[in-house]
């Protein structure tokens, strides 16, 4: 028993090759994936001829619709010879020829494959592009269900089986999580047959041409302007590499790390200042320190990028098991809101740690709070933590007396250093009171600061204008233009 997949090339008959032809007028049973192809009427032997399109019809989902077709067409080679003829070339964008492959192995079926000129020979013709250049082939419908394409954006790509309005549709929405909406592209319509056509359209737009059928496929040209995560690497390993910048070249991970705070720092000031464009650039900074470790860690021959991507990737998934699998199959509690997802997510660290042969729990549930972490973020913490298991105070009147007394012991401290001590109790008391009151402390505290930083511009903006030193100034005017600031509201 042998089954032969032929591809019957892109859609003009004048495509079909000989050792093709004469396949398929031997056969004793022809199967053809789908009757719509072009040239499946001019084809030999059409007695023998039957199509799939009825699964096509029946069957709602296309993994279904492969499954079903791959059974149909081992069934009839479970019985003798068969030939089976796809569309373009058997091993370019045929699902059902990997089912068939697979499984045909696994009974036993022998599977000759007779190759054809795919749709993408002649798309690339259309619209002038060589292969070799980089480009990246895709499934219209792996992409349409995606929410962000793994594409490149640096190198071209083709996209096939555009084959409906409705799939462009999905399609279009995913490749805008990458592509500004008005990027132009192309509509490669019938390419290989008489009727080829080229339509040059806006990305958002590609859903509404009206010539999209069954052999539309999609050129998305290079976005460029090294708009890729793949560039953005290579930018770092030639700073790095031997003919790179020396400043580059002499950083390890102790000697980055005031940066990589620095840089978070900045993220949250163009955040605060509600600027897109300075958030974007600010962004790429912090990412700056993230590639900078990496590459480090990659000539060090700790990890690579890849193991970064890997372990993120692997841990987001099995973090949300509500959202890629059944939290109950693992024997958690159904998700029905925020609150279960985070009690979720402590329970799966647990379970992580036991897997490395940890302690289900740390020595102390403070462990977690990392020490490099700015002082009142980490008193805010702690005490968030530690209200958890019930070390708390029974009403916030409790905690304003405890700041009164903390207040008192600062004034009434014998020594510089037992002031000290004291005023770092009077902080935590302080953070613990904004705690009780739903408020960020450090949110707050840097809310103060940018307003006292404006009010004092406000003094040293007036003693310019004026032509003084702001140390001349006396406190009166210094008081009486901070009230001023205050009235125009900086």
């Amino acid at each position: 028993m042998t089954l032969t997949i032929i591809g019957l090339g892109p859609g003009h008959i004048d495509d079909v090759t000989r050792r093709a032809w004469t396949a398929l007028e031997a056969a004793p049973t022809l199967i053809v994936r789908t009757a719509e192809h072009p040239c499946v009427a001019a084809l030999p032997n059409q007695a023998n001829m039957t199509a799939c399109d009825d699964l096509y019809e029946s069957i709602s989902d296309f993994a279904g619709v492969y499954s079903a077709i791959a059974d149909r067409v081992l069934a009839a080679a479970a019985l003798g010879d068969v030939a089976y003829a796809v569309p373009g070339d058997p091993m370019n964008a045929e699902a059902t020829v990997k089912l068939i492959r697979a499984r045909a192995a696994e009974v036993g079926i022998t599977v000759e494959v007779i190759s054809g000129i795919s749709f993408i020979e002649p798309a690339l013709a259309l619209v002038n592009v060589d292969a070799l250049d980089g480009l990246q082939l895709f499934d219209g419908i792996t992409l349409a269900q995606a929410h962000h394409p793994p594409i490149n954006p640096d190198i071209p790509a083709l996209i096939g089986q555009v084959f409906s309005r409705d799939l462009a549709s999905n399609l279009k929405l995913t490749l805008m999580n990458q592509y500004p909406d008005d990027f132009s592209v192309m509509l490669i319509h019938a390419a290989g047959t008489p009727e080829a056509i080229v339509e040059i359209t806006p990305l958002y737009r590609i859903d509404r041409s009206a010539s999209i059928r069954h052999l539309t496929a999609l050129y998305l040209p290079a976005l460029g302007s090294m708009s890729s995560f793949e560039r953005a690497q290579e930018v770092i390993a030639h700073l790095r590499a031997p003919e790179g910048c020396p400043w580059d070249q002499k950083q390890t991970h102790l000697s980055l790390r005031p940066f990589l705070i620095e840089e978070a720092y900045e993220v949250i000031d163009a955040i605060n200042a509600d600027d897109p464009d300075n958030l974007r650039e600010e962004l790429g900074d912090l990412l700056l320190q993230v590639l900078l470790h990496t590459q480090i860690a990659t000539e060090e021959g700790e990890f690579r990028m890849a193991d970064v991507i890997h372990t993120f990737n692997e841990k987001m998934i099995r973090r949300h098991p509500h959202v890629w699998s059944d939290p109950t199959a693992l024997g958690l509690p159904a998700v029905d809101g925020a609150e279960q997802v985070v009690a979720n997510w402590e329970t799966l660290k647990q379970r992580e740690r036991a897997a490395k042969g940890l302690p289900p729990k740390r020595a102390s549930i403070l462990d977690g709070v990392p020490k490099a972490m700015p002082a009142l973020l980490q008193a805010l913490e702690f005490q968030k933590k530690a209200a958890k298991v019930g070390f708390d105070w029974a009403q916030v009147q409790d905690v304003l007396d405890t700041l009164l007394e903390e207040i008192e012991e600062v004034k009434t401290a014998p020594t510089d250093e037992e002031r000290r001590k004291e005023m770092g109790d009077l902080l935590f008391s302080v953070v613990n009171w904004a705690r009780w009151f739903g408020i960020d402390p450090e949110d707050a505290l840097r809310t103060t600061n940018a307003k006292f930083s404006r009010r004092f511009g406000h003094i040293e903006a007036t003693a310019t204008s004026q032509d003084r030193d702001l140390k001349t100034l006396t406190m009166a005017e210094m008081e009486a233009l901070w009230i001023d600031a205050k009235h125009k509201e900086l």
